[in-house]
């Protein structure tokens, strides 16, 4: 049942996909395109949308004809576009009535996108249950308080540390996006 040693490597694990550090500075671009962030609502729905991934995702994939290598690499075009526009700055997402950001994309694709639900099934494989589910509150516990301060981190940063940080965690967006790409995309041909 329940395994400090599991539930530590699930939650670093996690933690890397989910990378809400590097996406402080798309957090902060959504909020200024649409003024308010739900972060209960987002925490929650992504909680719910992993926990219920990890009990259903491989079925639910089956079942609509999907394998996790295609699941994986539209995750790394999503992925890929969000990291484009930390760069370039420029929008390729765009909302036709934008009033919060809280499901799409922060909840989904952001933090629980490809790269998580992929990690939660080669987690599910290897640990408990149990220690996966702790691992994933314990990540929207962080998330939820990182999206709650996210004004104030921008008030810290800066406008000039807040560029720096969006194109640097755009390269690194980007290079996840290739990583989940590559590593998937020989499983299909």
């Amino acid at each position: 049942m329940f395994d400090f040693k599991e539930l530590v490597t699930a939650s670093l694990v996690l933690f890397a996909v989910i990378d809400i550090i590097g996406n402080i500075p798309l957090i902060i671009n959504l909020r200024s395109k649409v003024g308010h962030i739900q972060s209960e609502k987002a925490s929650l729905v992504a909680a719910v949308i992993m926990i219920s991934f990890l009990f259903l995702g491989e079925e639910i994939l089956k079942l609509i004809g999907i394998d996790i290598n295609s699941f994986a690499v539209a995750g790394s075009f999503v992925i890929l576009f969000l990291a484009l526009e930390m760069i370039l700055g420029i929008t390729l997402y765009k909302d036709d009535i934008p009033e919060t950001a809280s499901i799409v994309p922060l909840a989904f694709p952001m933090i629980a996108g490809a790269g998580t639900m992929t990690s939660l099934l080669s987690l599910r494989a290897e640990y408990h249950v149990l220690n996966i589910i702790l691992a994933i509150l314990i990540n929207i516990l962080f998330v939820y308080i990182v999206l709650k301060s996210s004004k104030h981190i921008e008030l810290f940063l800066g406008a000039s540390g807040i560029n720096i940080i969006r194109k640097v965690f755009g390269i690194v967006l980007l290079a996840i996006a290739v990583k989940l790409f590559t590593s998937n995309i020989g499983q299909l041909i």
